[in-house]
């Protein structure tokens, strides 16, 4: 394809995607053994809810958040969670965990009859809201880290939202997220 940006690598030995900045989180483990990745689940976050571009994401992720800073913050500091990556508005990529290792991003989920969806899933944040578009580059982005992905994850076949493994609970990407887009 003319014009196409590369698909970027991945080095399985450490489960980082080239180009992406690392910064890593304490809320990771290790998969349970003979885990295989089969599954990708898609959130939206933004922090303050519907604000986008600040610090907040990566203080959330890496457990700096202060309750003083915001009194939304008040609500959810101190929470234990994490992604492997979070994509920004402008398609930039942020790595918190690497992909063999267990993010905590799920909760409690379950898709296919399959409960735990952490130990078997890579978490892919996209910085934005339930009822605000998502953006072009997030969509190009999202497409290059799924090709990436699928290229050093065979088993890797399914996409879901966080609303698809967590129903009733997480209604994330939303609404506003367009899944046309997303390839299959």
């Amino acid at each position: 394809m003319v014009g196409a940006a590369p698909i970027p690598l991945i080095d399985v030995g450490t489960g980082l995607l080239a180009g992406a900045r690392v910064v890593p989180s304490p809320y990771q483990d290790s998969r349970p053994p003979g885990a295989t990745l089969t599954l990708v689940v898609l959130h939206g976050i933004s922090l303050p809810p519907g604000e986008f571009g600040g610090p907040w994401i990566e203080a959330l992720f890496t457990g700096q958040l202060r309750a003083s800073e915001h009194p939304y913050f008040a609500t959810i500091a101190g929470q234990r969670v994490s992604a492997h990556l979070c994509i920004a508005r402008d398609g930039g990529v942020t790595q918190f965990v690497p992909f063999h290792r267990r993010a905590w991003h799920a909760g409690a989920s379950c898709h296919r009859h399959r409960v735990a969806c952490n130990d078997y899933s890579i978490g892919i944040e996209l910085e934005g809201t339930d009822d605000i578009p998502y953006t072009d580059p997030q969509y190009a982005r999202l497409a290059q880290v799924l090709a990436a992905l699928r290229a050093s994850y065979p088993q890797l076949v399914d996409v879901a939202g966080h609303s698809d493994v967590a129903p009733g609970r997480k209604t994330d990407p939303g609404p506003a997220f367009d899944w046309q887009r997303v390839p299959r």
